[in-house]
């Protein structure tokens, strides 16, 4: 069982940068692929980026060289830098966890656990 809970999310202007945490209780964490999700307010849930239990990242092409995701299996946390934050960032930002063999997982379904969410509001 793994538990995620994220933190540091807020409102920001538009240009500004901002770091969310992932923080994982159990101490098989670094057997888990990683990845953050988000959803706007009348949209699902969109896949964003993630990192493979040994540090490779993925990400896709809307925040790909603005979003940069990285962990510390010791300390149990994945961390996302978000810089150049745009007002469609605006979002309810989750992170998961799953364990398959392949990566980068961009399903929902396929990861087997979720946080609660965290708000990250950027402003024109």
């Amino acid at each position: 069982q793994v538990q995620l809970v994220e933190s540091g999310g807020g409102l920001v202007q538009a240009g500004d940068s901002l770091r969310l945490s992932c923080s994982a209780s159990g101490r098989t964490f670094s057997r888990y692929n990683v990845g953050w999700f988000r959803q706007a307010p009348g949209h699902e849930r969109e896949f964003v980026i993630a990192i493979s239990r040994s540090g490779t990242p993925y990400s896709t092409s809307s925040v790909k060289g603005r979003f940069t995701i990285s962990r510390d299996n010791a300390k149990n946390t994945v961390s996302l830098l978000m810089n150049n934050l745009k007002p469609e960032d605006t979002a309810v930002y989750y992170c998961a966890a799953e364990a398959r063999i392949t990566f980068p997982v961009l399903r929902e379904d396929e990861y087997s656990y979720w946080g609660q969410g965290t708000q990250v509001t950027v402003s024109s």
